[in-house]
């Protein structure tokens, strides 16, 4: 092979990341006629198999691969494509849960240059970006590779977002709060324009529980598009049966059917995320895909989604979580709160890093009444929070604050002073989180 795999992940990330950047608020970085041009050289890759498109801001990661899993379970070829990824590009990119391989995504790089050549040569449209690219690369495995199903989870946004090129079955919006303000606007109605983007005629649409100005603008886009319109909390609902170490019972209630099943995350906030799922694995049954109720329950009952409420080793407990927004991060302390019920004594040390363009303050203010003590950090990532930053707003509150240079750091620092009945959570950003797996897996960390 003409490239190693390394050579082909530098030329992916040669281009403009907009993952490592603040992105610029103008609409022609984000240009989707210059990723058709591509595609359209590409022999239109992304239409080749049935869609199923998901946008919002919470949830949206875990339930892609919710839905990924049950339509696996049901017998159906599935690639699953997400962003960001915790430890390698290659999570972004599964069939049927398996990673592609480093040699799949060398030869699928060699398609991609010269095509990509052209289209920046003309340029007509503007540059490509390493996420455009990407995702272009995605679609063409899933068609290489002749999927029933793609799984596409929206990066940023909706609208002008580069997986908005897809003709889905199904779109999704998970829970929509205010997060990337300065691309897709300062109030939640909006953000949710921006989420709409993704509903297209005739459609159908799933909407998770929303705030009312959130629901309004969904509702109102569908309306416009002939789209119909599947309402999560009313037509679906959900109710958790108990929790073990091991995962929720969950009882969901259809359209179509009444599902009693065990869904291997834990966190309150995936309970809407399976209503979610199965409401979008019942329309695509409906329109006659076979997806049965017991590949719902044996799907939904394998899902693997890790670093979001992940307990990762016990005594002291260690959680990751990937909260990067005060939605999210208030769900995170209902979610602990909630499983180790904090009645109990011992403390909880969060170790926590985000990047610069998060809401610090909103954070700080969701998380600070759970913890007693914090550990700051920032990850290797070049969009990182500087330590300084994160130390004196979280001073703010009265909490015991200090700095550790890297995750590794900060965890043998929360280890050394944990005792076996404390909590360590880490959480603040994907990156952060992702790093942390990294160290724990490498073993080096005692405790």
């Amino acid at each position: 092979m003409a490239d190693t795999y390394q050579q082909a992940l530098d030329y992916l990330y040669s281009f403009i990341d907009y993952e490592t950047m603040h992105q610029p608020r103008q609409a022609a970085h984000y240009d989707l006629r210059r990723m058709e041009e591509l595609l359209c050289r590409l022999d239109n890759p992304h239409l080749k198999a049935r869609t199923v498109h998901i946008a919002g801001t919470k949830g949206k990661g875990s339930t892609a691969a919710m839905i990924a899993s049950v339509l696996t379970a049901a017998g159906h070829a599935t690639g699953l494509y997400t962003s960001p990824h915790l430890t390698d590009i290659r999570e972004r990119f599964r069939i049927n849960g398996r990673l592609i391989t480093g040699d799949e995504m060398i030869d699928l790089v060699q398609r991609l240059k010269p095509e990509v050549t052209a289209v920046n040569r003309r340029a007509a449209y503007g540059q490509l970006t390493t996420f455009e690219l990407l995702t272009a690369l995605g679609f063409c495995h899933f068609a290489a590779k002749g999927v029933d199903f793609q799984v596409v989870e929206a990066g940023l946004g909706g609208r002008l977002d580069a997986t908005n090129v897809v003709s889905p079955e199904v779109g999704v919006i998970t829970t929509i709060s205010l997060d990337h303000t300065e691309v897709l606007g300062d109030s939640l109605a909006a953000v949710a324009a921006e989420k709409a983007g993704i509903i297209k005629p005739g459609m159908m649409v799933v909407n998770a529980p929303q705030t009312p100005a959130v629901a309004r603008v969904i509702e109102e886009t569908c309306q416009g598009l002939g789209a119909e319109l599947i309402r999560v909390g009313t037509e679906v609902s959900w109710r958790r049966l108990g929790l073990d170490e091991d995962g929720q019972l969950l009882e969901i209630k259809g359209r179509r059917n009444h599902y009693r099943l065990s869904l291997p995350l834990l966190g309150s906030f995936q309970q809407v995320n399976a209503a979610t799922a199965v409401a979008a694995l019942e329309a695509l049954a409906e329109k006659g895909f076979g997806i049965s109720p017991e590949a719902v329950i044996k799907g939904l009952g394998s899902v693997n989604w890790p670093g979001r409420f992940q307990i990762i080793r016990r005594r002291p407990a260690i959680v990751l979580d990937g909260a990067h927004n005060p939605a999210a991060a208030a769900g995170l302390v209902e979610s602990l709160r909630d499983y180790f019920n904090r009645q109990r004594a011992g403390q909880a040390i969060l170790i926590f890093g985000a990047s610069v363009d998060k809401d610090l303050a909103g954070m700080a203010a969701a998380l600070s009444p759970y913890f007693s003590r914090v550990i700051v950090t920032r990850s290797r990532h070049p969009r990182a929070m500087a330590g300084a930053s994160v130390e004196a707003e979280f001073s703010r509150y009265g909490l015991d604050v200090e700095a550790a240079a890297g995750v590794a750091g900060a965890l043998k620092r929360a280890l050394a002073v944990a005792g076996e009945g404390d909590i360590i959570c880490v959480t603040g950003s994907l990156f952060v989180v992702g790093e942390a797996i990294e160290a724990l897996g490498e073993g080096g960390l005692e405790g």
